[in-house]
């Protein structure tokens, strides 16, 4: 099993960012998708989920209206789309796949917002 993100950096607040999560070795479709994120000092998150099928996503209060959360189930991938970076949203952010009996996790790409 692998979780794979991608597209981390450096970002100016007010910038955007869009992160890849690529999936392996089982099957993704059956899976609920999430992103969370752990800035320095701090607790791991949950920023955003989606259903198996993308039907339903969910956020928190704080990301609402800046980020979103997508799926492609035929390339095995989870995308989170940033709009509007500010320097809060500093963390290290990790995926998630989730079903009844397990959950796997990736090893996160750093995301910066900083003038």
């Amino acid at each position: 099993v692998q979780l794979v993100e991608s597209g981390g950096g450096l970002v100016q607040p007010g910038g955007a960012l869009r992160l890849s999560c690529a999936a392996s070795g089982f099957t993704f479709s059956r899976y609920t998708m999430s992103w969370h994120r752990q800035a320095p000092g701090k607790e791991r998150e949950l920023v955003t989920t989606i259903t198996s099928a993308g039907g339903i996503t969910n956020y928190i209060d704080s990301v609402k209206g800046r980020f979103t959360i997508s799926r492609d189930n035929a390339k095995n991938t989870v995308y989170l789309q940033m709009n509007s970076l500010k320097p809060e949203d500093t963390a290290k952010y990790y995926c998630n796949a989730r079903s009844f009996t397990d959950s796997y996790w990736g090893q996160g790409t750093q995301v910066t917002v900083s003038s």
